[in-house]
């Protein structure tokens, strides 16, 4: 049974969920920004594993066992960039829509 006991359904449920979890583990001391960062790439790293000698189109139909792999490769990335952006004080949707606002005066549409 999960110890979460409220709903995750967007990212600020999920960074407080992430919270809780990390301190009845008395983890808040290690996730310092530097840290949680090298945890990340560890796990994207782990993440592309998958790809690494997959065909474009192999990569795109990935075997069901395959699939749960990566999609827990994927969380992994996704928790530790969450945590990330919580110890540093950034908003992550305000930081990305920031950035595709950048990125559509930097490559602008034809």
């Amino acid at each position: 049974m999960s110890e979460i006991t409220d709903p995750i359904h967007d990212l600020g449920s999920l960074r407080d969920a992430l919270r809780q979890f990390a301190e009845v583990r008395n983890w808040r001391p290690y996730h310092t920004p530097k840290n949680l960062a090298m945890a990340m790439i560890v796990e994207a790293a782990e993440l592309v594993e998958h790809f690494q000698w997959a065909t474009p189109e192999e990569s795109l139909k990935p075997s069901a066992e395959k699939l749960a792999e990566v999609r827990d490769e994927v969380a992994d990335t996704l928790i530790y960039l969450v945590e990330l952006a919580d110890a540093l004080g950034i908003d992550l949707i305000a930081a990305a829509r920031d950035k595709i606002a950048k990125n559509a005066i930097k490559y602008p549409a034809p």
